[in-house]
């Protein structure tokens, strides 16, 4: 029986909703959580000190390694940005949030999608780079939309507070991308973002669920 690893507390509040949505799907399911420090985590980012970062995960990884874990999973998108290296150093195999989500774009023929998450996901390359490989464009919110979401993203979201208006404000923002960027769906690039939009009737375009995606390979991986 296959067991998953989580680095989790990136944030707490996601971490709960990735281990509720296993759970929903595969009630028995292995699992172990690793709850890192994520302050110390988003300063190797916000630094730019990926190759930092990377050791730094793949020391947390190896802890579910030693803890029986037969693969990994980061529950949070930001870290994605020094994913190739960190998947290289990790000592067990590890599955993308960012490859799965464009693998479920692909197969849903979509060829321009926006993108929400922290602005180091938003303004990063791994998402464009990734989805390019499926022939699929990335459009980003504006600067000052991109310092909104951000703002919004680390002093609310990743706090547990989800405010109407910010619901609001976010369903405006989707909805202009879509008016004048052309965007077909939504990428909710941001784990806690789920939590603010899964029921948004404001957003009017389709969104894609990384989490919810990534929670399906994650139990599929289980199950194989």
């Amino acid at each position: 029986m296959k067991r998953v690893g989580i680095i989790g507390g990136i944030a707490p509040e996601s971490t709960v909703d990735y281990y509720r949505r296993i759970i929903a799907k595969y009630p028995s399911a292995p699992v172990l959580i690793n709850s890192i420090d994520m302050e110390h985590m988003v300063g190797m980012v916000r630094e730019s000190r990926l190759d930092e970062l990377a050791d730094f995960l793949r020391d947390e990884i190896a802890r579910l390694a030693r803890a029986g874990a037969d693969f990994a999973v980061l529950s949070s998108n930001t870290p994605h940005i020094a994913f190739e290296e960190i998947r290289r150093r990790s000592p067990i195999p590890m599955i993308s949030i960012v490859e799965s989500a464009a693998g479920e774009a692909a197969s849903r023929g979509w060829k321009r999608l926006g993108l929400f998450g922290t602005a180091y996901t938003m303004r990063g390359r791994f998402y464009p780079e990734v989805f390019s490989k499926h022939g699929i464009e990335i459009a980003i919110p504006a600067d000052a939309e991109v310092e909104y979401i951000h703002a919004k993203y680390t002093g609310e979201l990743v706090n547990a507070i989800f405010l109407p208006e910010t619901r609001r404000e976010l369903a405006r923002i989707a909805a202009r991308m879509a008016k004048d960027d052309g965007i077909e769906a939504l990428i909710l690039g941001g784990t806690e973002l789920p939590l603010i939009l899964r029921d948004a009737a404001e957003i009017t375009i389709p969104m894609l669920d990384t989490t919810a995606i990534h929670v399906d390979r994650i139990v599929d991986e289980l199950l194989s």
